[in-house]
Formats: C-alpha cells, sequence, structure tokens
C-alpha cells in the first residue's frame, strides 16, 4: 500500500505533510529519523498493519524532510521536538503509543517527557539518543570540531543517500539541551526496543546504556543478533508488527 492522503497543516509558519489512519486506540504515530521521511519502509509496513488491522496510525515529516516544508540545515531538536508535539496536539486524541526510529527514539523519549498523560507506550528501533553529543560530536576529530565552529557546519558523506549529512553547529549545541541519558529517564508505561547488533550508527552499547536509564518496570530489549541500523529486512519488519501488535492489545481501550 502506497502513501495514502497526504494532507498538511502549518506548524510556525512551515507546512508538514502527515497521512491520518482512523482507528481504534491507542493512536500509533511514526517518527522517523534524521534525513528519513514517512514513505520508508518501516512507516509503511506499519501503516499497513494499522489499515488491514484498524489500528489509528499517524505518520508525519519533520520540516525540512521529505513532503514537508523548511529546509533541512535549518533544523535543530528543539524545531523538530516541536513539530512532534504539535503533530501530538493537533492530530491526536487520546492515549498515544511513539514510535520512534533512530534520532526518533530520542524524539519520542522527549514528547513523552513533555506529554506524560498521552504518551502510553513507547516502540523504539535503535534509539539514537543524546546522538548529536555522543554519536556526532565526541566521534569528531578536533581538526573536524574545529571546522564546524568556524564555519558553522560540516559535510559528512552519507551510507544512505548520495548526498552528504550536513551536520550544523546550531543543531550541536541545540541538542545540549535536550539530552536524556544523564540521569533516569522517568516513563511508567510499556517500552519496548528493536536493536541491531551489527548497527555500525547506533552502537548496541549505547542503546542498553538507554534501555537501562528508563525507569518503566514493563521494559524489553530485543537484540537483533545480525540486524543492522535500517532493520527493514522482512524478519526485522516481522518483528517491528509482532511488537506493535503486543502493544496495542496491551494498551487497548
Amino acid at each position: 500500500m502506497a502513501l495514502g492522503q497526504i494532507e498538511a497543516f502549518e506548524h510556525q509558519g512551515v507546512r508538514i505533510a502527515y497521512e491520518r489512519v482512523e482507528g481504534d486506540s491507542p493512536t500509533f504515530v511514526w517518527l522517523g529519523g534524521f534525513k528519513s521521511d514517512m514513505a520508508g519502509t518501516k512507516a509503511q509496513t506499519l501503516a499497513d498493519w494499522a489499515h488491514e488491522t484498524g489500528q489509528a496510525f499517524v505518520r508525519f515529516d519533520y520540516s525540512g524532510h521529505g513532503r514537508s516544508g523548511g529546509r533541512f540545515e535549518d533544523g535543530t531538536i528543539s524545531s523538530w521536538l516541536g513539530d512532534t508535539l504539535a503533530v501530538l496536539d493537533q492530530l491526536t486524541s487520546g492515549p498515544l503509543v511513539l514510535v520512534g526510529s533512530s534520532m526518533g527514539g530520542w524524539l519520542a523519549l522527549l514528547a513523552a517527557r513533555a506529554r506524560p498523560d498521552r504518551v502510553s507506550g513507547l516502540l523504539l528501533i535503535a534509539p539514537a539518543a543524546d546522538f548529536t553529543e555522543r554519536l556526532i560530536w565526541r566521534r569528531l576529530t578536533p581538526k573536524e570540531q574545529r571546522q564546524m565552529l568556524a564555519n558553522g557546519r560540516l559535510e559528512q558523506p552519507s551510507e544512505y543517500s548520495p548526498e552528504p549529512n550536513i551536520i550544523t553547529r546550531d543543531l550541536i549545541e541545540d541538542g545540549r539541551k535536550h539530552l536524556v541519558m544523564d540521569g533516569p529517564i522517568p516513563f511508567n508505561g510499556p517500552c519496548y526496543i528493536l536493536q541491531g547488533q551489527a548497527d555500525p550508527d547506533v552502537p548496541r552499547e549505547h542503546v542498553i546504556e538507554l534501555a537501562s536509564l528508563i525507569t518503566t518496570d514493563n521494559a524489553l530489549l530485543h537484540l537483533i543478533k545480525d540486524g543492522d541500523h535500517r532493520l527493514s529486512r522482512p524478519e526485522d519488519l516481522k518483528e517491528l508488527v509482532k511488537q506493535a501488535a503486543a502493544l496495542a492489545r496491551q494498551l487497548a481501550h
């Protein structure tokens, strides 16, 4: 099933594109990764599952991503979190399960903290919490760090796109306002995490540490032995749907 009816609303002067599937509570909301979009394989798989099972589902593109307006280079964790909260507030009602992939996993945790009365469950896929600091800034050489600070940006080759990743100084500095891995992360609902052990971008150790900080007693960390960062193979997608369905049953109203 391809993208359905694409709609949009304006948030802070930028057009935010989304698709919404009406259905049963809780509403699952897809939060994509850095430079990803809502047409990706995992998001599409969940949309198909929602259509087939009658589950409420929303997917959208952050500003500067996919079909939304704005420039990617202008984006920060603050702006993309703002997009996320606007989607939750304007397009959904009732309890939510946030499905966060890579950067979306970080945004899901931040959104759960900002809307604790709404977010009932989390499904995190290779969650890149604090990635601007831990997985980008700390991996740069001193020369690259100086270059970014001087020029305001740094271009890095991407394994997932012919276009380079553009890392801005604003992204790094703004990310420091939203770090979550410096202490316990309060969350009481079910939190399921899928992580590939062969992930070159978000190391297994990073996710194990993150999982240990989330305070819920209802946690599941599923390590996929040969899984990469995408986790988009048929067997990975089957596991994703399995965990989503388990959360839907557990949180059904």
